[in-house]
């Protein structure tokens, strides 16, 4: 039987010392029904009570951002914190899901890094995580438009630079893109619907970062409980580590405390110019829950 996030939180917040500090995160996260972020304000405020810099203050949370991951497939939990340029502190997990194919997972940097990008979040200064990031993520990282600066903390080992996992790497500039992740930009798609589940799948296919394939799409997945996440297509300069915009929504659902089995309906909007996630999208729907994807092709 799979706990509620509430549950998982209330079993690891002993993890967190002083026990003080533990206690001011789990009434802040039950206070805002657990959603996996932090506000600056927040952040401040609690560094300021019990004397620790952000950095100190996100390493204490990973075991909190750890209790957000799924994963029916190997059951081992990794944590992060995304911390914005605002201040912000986004969290991530790793999501997996049984029953498709194994490519369909999402890393807890992934999810971290798409965690900020659907809530807006105009660049990253730092992650940290709990386990050393792997080949996959230092790529997915190089794609931001912070790379250069970014700073990864592990429990072991801080503040380091992307490059010290990336060394002499190959990214966005090597095939002379400028347009990078989490840069504010309109894909200029048009559909008419007064559907405000479509019309968030559209929006989100307008920020869609794909500036290798020109192909662009976005999701939006409705609640029971009439509750609306989205997310854009994430695409990379190694192109394996990119993220569908399913992913990216269905981590925008697992972050804010929902669950897979309150999924009522998908639909995703797409403009498929050299490459489709359509099937590969179906499948993944398919494995999950009832419904089916309502497709819009642009």
């Amino acid at each position: 039987m799979n706990l509620h996030i509430s549950e998982k939180i209330k079993q690891a917040i002993h993890l967190i010392e002083p026990e003080q500090l533990g206690q001011d995160i789990w009434h802040i996260l039950e206070e805002q029904h657990f959603i996996g972020l932090l506000p600056h304000f927040i952040v401040n405020h609690i560094c300021q009570k019990h004397h620790l810099d952000h950095k100190q203050l996100a390493l204490k949370l990973l075991p909190i951002t750890a209790c957000y991951s799924h994963t029916p497939i190997s059951n081992f939990h990794v944590g992060a914190v995304a911390i914005g340029i605002s201040g912000n502190f986004y969290f991530g997990a790793n999501q997996e899901f049984s029953n498709t194919n194994i490519q369909q997972t999402i890393h807890a940097e992934q999810s971290a890094i798409s965690h900020a990008w659907v809530n807006n979040e105009k660049s990253l200064t730092d992650i940290v995580v709990n386990y050393t990031p792997c080949g996959h993520c230092r790529q997915f990282m190089n794609e931001l438009n912070s790379a250069s600066e970014l700073q990864i903390h592990l429990p072991h080992s801080q503040n380091n630079p992307l490059q010290k996992y990336l060394p002499d790497s190959f990214g966005p500039k090597d095939l002379n893109i400028n347009q990078l992740l989490l840069d504010e930009h309109d894909n200029h798609l048009n559909y008419h619907s007064q559907n405000p589940l479509i019309l968030t799948a559209l929006k989100a296919a307008n920020t869609a970062h794909a500036p290798y394939s020109n192909s662009y799409h976005g999701v939006a997945i409705q609640t029971q409980d009439q509750r609306i996440f989205f997310g854009s297509y994430a695409e990379n300069a190694a192109f394996n580590p990119s993220l569908p915009a399913l992913q990216v929504a269905l981590n925008h659902l697992f972050l804010n405390g929902e669950e897979l089995a309150n999924i009522q309906q998908v639909v995703m909007v797409e403009q498929a110019n050299t490459l489709s996630y359509r099937k590969m999208s179906e499948d993944l729907v398919e494995s999950i829950c009832a419904t089916k994807l309502e497709y819009i092709a642009l």
